[in-house]
């Protein structure tokens, strides 16, 4: 980071880094950086007490996902802020990544395929359940607000031209996130 800091339009604290990042609304798809304290996991953040109420976003460019369009322009911003209630998705932008935040030798735990659709997009990936669970009951039974979904394939049939993103996780909102399981993976 420290080979751009003379191109960026906000300061870092020595206690703080920037992180790519991707954040789906329900009509956009935006990216760029957001700054956080080193200590903060940013692939889980949404999910913390340390979540603020909306993600600031610097160096932001903005996309339209809800209308087909033959060449895509994003929109640039130096500062943009998304409240927390209008995420419908947020992840790490790749080739970016966090370590994974389980165990994977944790006994009786099993990843579940599952596909996601958010607005636009369908995300097919792997939900982390209980062996005595599935996925309808998680999600009767789970209060967070955004659920992790593992080894995630991303597109959107309506903007072919965005290709496949293929993240290790993202935070989907729960509340406005349709699931379904995929059978045969």
């Amino acid at each position: 980071m420290s080979e751009h800091s003379d191109q960026l339009s906000y300061q870092i604290e020595p206690d703080e880094k920037a992180t790519p990042v991707m954040v789906y609304t329900a009509t956009n798809i935006v990216w760029g950086e957001v700054v956080t304290k080193q200590a903060i996991r940013v692939s889980t953040w949404l999910r913390t007490n340390t979540a603020p109420d909306s993600v600031r976003v610097y160096n932001a460019k903005v996309l339209l996902t809800t209308a087909p369009l033959s060449t895509p322009r994003p929109m640039s911003f130096p500062e943009l802020h998304i409240a927390i209630p209008l995420i419908l998705a947020f992840h790490l932008q790749p080739p970016e990544k966090d370590p994974v935040d389980y165990d994977p030798t944790e006994p009786n735990r099993r990843m579940d395929p599952v596909t996601v659709l958010v607005s636009t997009f369908r995300m097919d990936g792997f939900i982390r359940v209980s062996m005595v669970s599935n996925l309808a009951k998680y999600l009767e039974i789970t209060r967070e607000s955004f659920t992790g979904i593992y080894d995630v394939e991303i597109s959107n049939s309506l903007l072919p031209y965005l290709g496949i993103i293929r993240v290790p996780y993202v935070l989907v909102h729960k509340t406005t996130s349709i699931f379904t399981t995929r059978q045969g993976c």
